[in-house]
């Protein structure tokens, strides 16, 4: 990991970077200049599902993370999966586990946008849910000292809603709350009333779907000071 600090040591580092070429716009020319070295960028790892991956998509430059990476010259680190969640699709928990593969990348900034799969395991491990959400936030939180968290609300993707998505939400923003995370409101609910934006497996964004998300995430972001 190249940076070291939180949110507003990023934002010192431009604004200093800015003072010493003489103003904020020339600091921001220079760090978009191509061959800008990449050790002023920061490396922001995604912990997600297939709505981070970006199954549905018909490139990867098109699921929301890249897009809004891209616009903030992050350099990006997405190693999401289809179906994951804190007790869904989890084979492994501990070693060898996406936590785990995270914190090996030593990011400087990491993106929690877990809980849509968790949803289906809900009637039978709701315990398990909740108790795995805050291992994986303590984890994280614990093994990366230093790195800046962004938790979004766990996105959900019909309009109608069960009552386990709202108890989900819930959890994942305590445990933000508990480790001073930034935290996105409302994703449940960016692709609701606009079936013109799924793709024709129904279940994931397309590229339509991804470019609102990545709109609404980079509005959010910008609210809260990213």
């Amino acid at each position: 990991m190249v940076f070291m600090g939180t949110k507003a040591a990023w934002v010192g580092f431009l604004t200093v970077t800015a003072l010493a070429f003489g103003g904020t716009l020339m600091a921001a020319a220079w760090l978009s200049r191509p061959g800008a070295a990449a050790s002023q960028q920061p490396l922001v790892a995604f912990y997600g599902d297939s709505y981070t991956l970006g199954t549905g998509a018909s490139d990867e430059s098109k699921r929301w993370s890249t897009i809004i990476s891209e616009e903030r010259r992050w350099n990006e680190y997405n190693p999401s999966v289809n179906g994951l969640g804190f007790v869904n699709n989890r084979s492994v928990t501990g070693p060898g586990d996406l936590p785990t593969k995270i914190i090996d990348a030593d990011p400087d900034i990491v993106f929690i946008t877990m809980g849509l799969n968790d949803n289906f395991s809900y009637p039978t491990r709701g315990t398990d849910i909740r108790d795995a959400i805050n291992a994986d936030f303590d984890t994280l939180s614990t093994e990366l000292p230093d790195a800046e968290f962004i938790v979004v609300e766990p996105f959900w993707y019909t309009d109608e809603r069960p009552e386990s998505v709202d108890i989900i939400i819930g959890w994942v923003r305590e445990a933000a709350e508990r480790i001073q995370a930034d935290y996105i409101e409302g994703a449940s609910r960016w692709l609701e009333g606009h079936p013109e934006w799924m793709a024709e497996d129904g279940l994931h964004p397309n590229d339509d779907g991804y470019a609102e998300m990545a709109r609404r995430m980079d509005e959010e972001l910008r609210a809260i000071g990213w």
